[in-house]
């Protein structure tokens, strides 16, 4: 049972509100004075309860461990002591932190201060700075520490303090972003007292401030804005800015904060008091505005209650906080991040997770992410944002297999047929993670290291898959993970639904009579690959698509290699060799960018390209790495985005540089420049081909006025419409794969690239470092050293001709090489035979050559001409 169970007890639902309230109250009156009990003692020195602080043999705690330890003892009804005559428990003791200092001051002074104080239920931005003033007129900040104890451990008083008398104008949201970031810091502070000084002398200001000394609030009630909240977000900050300079003061939000949260929580889980007011939420943006919130003692118990019952938000009331929060400047966002990155990071450094002990489990960690989320998806809406340019989608639905009915007999039905799942945030805010070009902050900030180093991602898999409240599952914030932890992710989901469709088969057999295979088997010859491999999937594509989703087995007939992995790379390295060549047709290749482009003119039919896609979409489900060269605006059309202006940077850096100079020019571009919305191609045979971007473009001359319409035609016409055909059977072909893959959910288009192409950097010394040995070599061999000297003396090209020889493909797997799990294993002594490799497997059998000389002549025979699979 935990601390919002506790208060479940005090607060039932059948309780009407008169008596939630008196239960409430009576329920806060003895923890406080449990907490009295254990920070300050009855008083009484002779007394003999074990958890009195007066007591002979009682530990001292601190504020949080005592604050903690008063819930404990209130659910166990733990004997409370009489106060002592010279002890007085009064409400705002339990969240006074500071100690009584000898100063001198007149009592009688002090008292009338508190005495006119005690009746302050909220605070506005006046009213904390006359109680400051008043405070430090007289040395004695215990009666603000008293106030701000009492407001802001009171959800109702947190609630309405701070509150706007007017919404949130468009040109104050866009201050929030504190765009005069540059500005002298003199001239940022006289403008603050200006403001100031101005809503003194309005009637607006007077009312708020007789809000503060007394008045519910409840008539304050304002229509807002789906992004805007009654809170005044600028004053917050001038509040904390001046008072968390003040240790004593400081401590007294941190005491505060431990006793609001579970409150919070409790309201949250069981009194849906934010669909009843909409301004409980102004709780969340007054403690988030607090930059103290990630240093360390937060870190142990106030933050991680406070973040428990943020995760608690319904799902309206996290969208609005990420709608308010997308306002806030980079360095403001980049701090909340921070915060909660911070508590992640603390929780898993300071326990030892493992199998056993799940990270999972961890509600600090979990509820950290899911307020990570929140941030997340608000750095996206404050980024650069495009969601106008959607690809439409394939108009025949991907057939399905002739296997479901058999499924639905079984009680198997398909999970997900319509694709992956979509985060519930995403659906309320209306915006995907692919529409953001530039998000506020980089997305790599919010990936946490040491919390992936810990994920148990086969039980992390689990949990995404079965869906259950109870278990929660990081694969539901891809945002918190590194690519090299989603591809694990990724790589779970495709045995497992490789495995299904071989019992599937199984079952199949077993009811039809007839022995079918479990196995996508591709036999082929090596000089006629395409038309081998590409006739057998699209009999598969056309005949019963869920085929492809079984693990491939690829053979290459007269050869004797047996497909354990290694295999199935040489043939998509062949196939990909054979597709690109630019002699086919089906591709351009670009000689200043290296890459590759979808050929407007080919004369090949749709279906080729189906096949490609196809063949791209079995290199990720059989976690195969691809030498193909495209650039980014094919991953971000396959994620569902159209290609823009922005997109010919890498694409066609000549023709944006072009549209680019066309944008900026300053004279007059229709009478120096001469161009009309007609604009000329080639054909495969230099032939050009004449396209008018609007009808009649050849009569349409382009203007200073209208220039920005022509580019961006031009830009749609080159990305998207002459190329629609090829692409979506492009597409097609990589869905028939991918359709049911958590794909799209998991990655961002730069690192589908990577998952298909894999790392273009390559890292030796990662690989030394991670290598293993055996068959009696170790690190310290002889010819070990001589071997990585030998390889680091290498070339690039060399090197790479090395890493195909040895797995299969030349590029780094996702993570780079040090992911890479290579052996070199011994294969004899001194000899004349080569090196051998099982790509499979990633092993290298190296002989015990007698000479470093020996070894390099022989190791570079073996890259430069080895090719086939055989017996050596």
């Amino acid at each position: 049972m935990n601390v919002h169970d506790v208060h479940q007890c005090i607060l039932t639902p059948c309780c009407t509100p008169t008596s939630n309230y008196r239960k409430r109250a009576a329920a806060k009156h003895l923890i406080e004075r449990y907490y009295h009990q254990l920070t300050e003692g009855c008083g009484n020195e002779l007394c003999s309860n074990s958890w009195c602080a007066s007591s002979a043999g009682f530990r001292r705690m601190d504020n949080n461990a005592a604050a903690v330890k008063a819930l404990e003892l209130y659910k166990v009804n733990a004997k409370l002591c009489d106060p002592h005559p010279s002890k007085k428990v009064t409400a705002s003791t339990y969240l006074e932190s500071s100690t009584h200092s000898n100063r001198k001051i007149n009592h009688q002074d002090i008292n009338s201060v508190r005495d006119n104080f005690k009746d302050v239920s909220y605070l506005t931005e006046e009213k904390v700075f006359e109680i400051l003033d008043i405070c430090g007129e007289n040395e004695d900040y215990s009666p603000l520490i008293r106030v701000i104890g009492r407001v802001f451990s009171s959800a109702d008083g947190l609630v309405q303090s701070f509150r706007r008398s007017k919404p949130h104008t468009k040109e104050e949201l866009k201050s929030l972003q504190g765009k005069d970031e540059d500005k002298d810091e003199d001239e940022k502070e006289a403008a603050s007292c200006s403001a100031t000084a101005m809503e003194d002398d309005s009637p607006t200001s007077s009312s708020s401030s007789r809000l503060g000394e007394g008045s519910s609030g409840e008539n304050d009630v304002q229509k807002l804005a789906p992004d805007e909240v009654s809170v005044d977000i600028e004053a917050v900050r001038r509040v904390y800015e001046r008072l968390l300079s003040n240790e004593k003061i400081e401590a007294a939000f941190l005491n505060a904060l431990v006793y609001l949260s579970p409150n919070v929580e409790c309201d949250l889980t069981y009194h849906n008091v934010y669909s009843r007011d909409p301004n409980y939420l102004n709780l969340f943006v007054i403690v988030m505005e607090n930059s103290n919130l990630h240093s360390p003692e937060y870190l142990e118990i106030a933050l991680p209650q406070f973040c428990k019952a943020m995760s608690k938000l319904p799902l309206a009331a996290q969208a609005k906080l990420a709608r308010l929060w997308s306002h806030y400047s980079a360095e403001q966002m980049r701090r909340m991040v921070e915060t909660f990155q911070q508590l992640i990071t603390y929780k898993v450094i300071s326990n030892e997770f493992n199998s056993r002990n799940l990270v999972n489990d961890d509600d600090a960690v979990v509820a950290a992410t899911k307020c990570l989320k929140i941030v997340y998806y608000a750095n996206v809406l404050g980024g650069d944002l495009d969601m106008e340019h959607n690809e439409e989608e394939d108009e025949e639905p991907i057939p399905e297999s002739s296997e479901l009915t058999l499924q639905e007999l079984l009680g198997e039905e398909r999970r997900n047929k319509k694709g992956p799942r979509v985060d519930p945030l995403e659906t309320e805010l209306g915006i995907r993670t692919n529409d953001c070009r530039r998000p506020l902050i980089p997305f790599e900030e919010f990936v946490n290291e040491p919390l992936n180093e810990v994920l148990e991602m086969d039980k992390d898999y689990t949990f995404f898959k079965v869906e259950t409240e109870n278990k929660f599952s990081f694969m539901t914030c891809p945002f918190s993970l590194n690519a090299v932890t989603k591809n694990l992710g990724l790589y779970y989901d495709n045995r497992i639904r490789m495995y299904s469709e071989r019992r599937i088969t199984v079952l199949y057999s077993l009811v039809q009579g007839q022995q079918l295979n479990p196995y996508l088997r591709l036999k082929v010859r090596r000089d006629h690959i395409i038309d081998d491999a590409l006739v057998r999937l699209e009999m598969i594509a056309m005949e019963n698509p869920a085929d492809l989703k079984k693990q491939l087995y690829v053979e290459f007939e007269g050869e004797q290699g047996v497909d354990e992995g290694g295999v199935s790379k040489e043939f998509f390295q062949l196939v990909v060799e054979e597709i690109f060549n630019p002699d086919i047709g089906m591709f351009t290749y670009d000689e200043r960018t290296k890459l590759f482009w979808f050929n407007a003119s080919s004369f090949e039919n749709e279906g080729q390209y189906t096949l490609i896609g196809i063949v791209l979409g079995l290199a990720i489900y059989n976690n195969c790495i691809l030498d193909v060269h495209f650039p980014m605006v094919v991953y971000r059309k396959l994620m569902g985005k159209k290609g823009t202006f922005r997109d010919l940077a890498d694409a066609n850096p000549v023709l944006y540089q072009s549209l680019k100079e066309l944008l900026e020019y300053e004279g007059s571009v229709e009478e120096d420049m001469m161009i009309t919305f007609q604009i000329s191609q080639t054909d495969l045979f230099g032939n050009p081909l004449m396209y008018d971007l609007r009808e009649n473009g050849d009569k349409i001359p382009v203007t200073n006025e209208n220039r920005k319409e022509f580019v961006a035609q031009y830009s749609e016409y080159m990305l998207n419409k002459s190329i629609e055909k090829q692409f979506k059977a492009f597409r097609r072909g990589f869905h028939m794969v991918t359709n049911e893959s958590p794909l799209k959910y998991l990655f961002r288009p730069e690192e589908i690239e990577l998952l298909i192409c894999g790392s273009r950097n390559l890292d030796f010394l990662a690989l030394e470092e991670t290598t293993e040995y055996d068959g009696g070599y170790n690190r310290d061999s002889r010819i070990i050293k001589e071997f990585w000297e030998t390889l680091h003396s290498f070339g690039e090209e060399q090197k790479r001709l090395f890493l195909q020889f040895t797995t299969g493909t030349d590029r780094a797997p996702v993570g780079g090489l040090g992911k890479l799990k290579m052996i070199i294993a011994k294969n004899g002594p001194d000899t004349d035979r080569l090196p051998t490799s099982h790509t499979c497997f990633n092993v290298l059998l190296l002989p015990e050559y007698g000479s470093k000389e020996k070894l390099r002549e022989r190791l570079l025979k073996a890259i430069t001409y080895a090719k086939g699979f055989g017996m050596l």
